[in-house]
């Protein structure tokens, strides 16, 4: 699906077009937002920019070369943005092209960064002067959305801490599982945040003409390192939590396991002394006694109760 905008006195705004009739008005866009685009569509536009559109192997390569750089048809810049679906965050690259007359944004997955830029410019929020504005803008979205999603992680950081170090009737199973998902969020959102530092020096030196757009990626950069340390932050409380969490699970393992332990050594009295009464030698004096029996029943009750008293007196239960 292609969707169309143009820049109308400094706003952004979207336009529909007739039904099979995108070939009449591609060229006049300003931004041409390709969200999965079918081969009909992919044609239409490998036309209009004379060149081949990258496909989805080739977003998707990690080299600095392949994911930033300038060629006949404008700058490209494969970038990481962040998607969330099924409770998890997963990272989907965005192809953006951007030319003089216009910026051409390629993308597979629907991503929450272009449905609020399209909700905004339905209001009459989204300034633009120029598709190299729009880009900026389309940058500053993004890690937006990267600050908001490590707010989000945060507050569910601090569910979990309070379910280990503070709930005595929590799951800690259940919080090992959950931690585990929060560090492979905060992982995912700082390899977008790296990403966006990358994306931000390159436009950097290829927008040196346009001094407003220069400051505006500075203070976005300055942003994405705050943010990074922020990851840091998150990725060392979660490390915290996931050792307290395993401590506390070996010590409840432990309390068992001593629980065991003291009670074998409580039995261990009564079971040797009704091992020697139940040696069948010819000549035990003590079968023929009148109170045997009981007088067997008793000396393991009080040798069983002697360890009990002597772990309870030195407080070890």
């Amino acid at each position: 699906m292609i969707r169309l905008f143009n820049i109308r006195n400094g706003l952004i705004r979207e336009f529909d077009y007739p039904e099979g009739q995108i070939a009449m008005h591609l060229r006049e866009a300003d931004w041409i937002d390709a969200h999965e685009p079918d081969e009909e569509e992919r044609a239409l536009l490998q036309q209009m920019l004379a060149t081949d559109l990258p496909e989805s192997d080739e977003v998707e390569e990690i080299e600095t070369s392949a994911r930033c750089f300038v060629d006949q048809a404008g700058i490209h810049i494969h970038s990481l943005f962040l998607a969330y679906s099924e409770g998890r965050h997963n990272p989907v690259s965005v192809a953006c092209i951007l030319q003089k007359q216009r910026l051409i944004t390629i993308r597979e997955g629907d991503l929450a960064d272009f449905r609020l830029l399209r909700m905004r410019a339905r209001r009459g929020q989204v300034e633009a002067q120029s598709p190299q504005d729009l880009l900026v803008t389309v940058m500053e979205q993004k890690v937006e959305n990267h600050a908001d999603s490590l707010e989000d992680l945060h507050r569910q950081l601090e569910n979990v801490s309070y379910l280990v170090l503070e709930d005595e009737t929590a799951e800690l199973e259940d919080a090992i599982s959950k931690l585990a998902r929060l560090e492979d969020s905060n992982g995912k959102i700082r390899l977008c945040l790296m990403d966006t530092q990358r994306d931000i020096s390159f436009l950097l030196r290829h927008l040196r003409a346009q001094p407003e757009q220069q400051e505006t990626l500075r203070e976005i950069m300055r942003d994405v390192e705050t943010l990074m340390s922020h990851t840091t932050f998150l990725f060392d409380k979660i490390n915290f939590l996931m050792d307290s969490t395993q401590g506390f699970i070996n010590i409840e393992q432990n309390q068992i396991i001593k629980i065991f332990s003291i009670a074998a050594v409580v039995f261990l009295p009564p079971t040797l002394v009704a091992s020697i009464y139940g040696m069948n030698f010819t000549y035990m004096p003590e079968l023929q006694w009148l109170l045997g029996y009981p007088g067997a029943i008793g000396l393991m009750v009080l040798s069983g109760m002697a360890p009990y008293w002597y772990f309870k007196r030195k407080g070890w239960l």
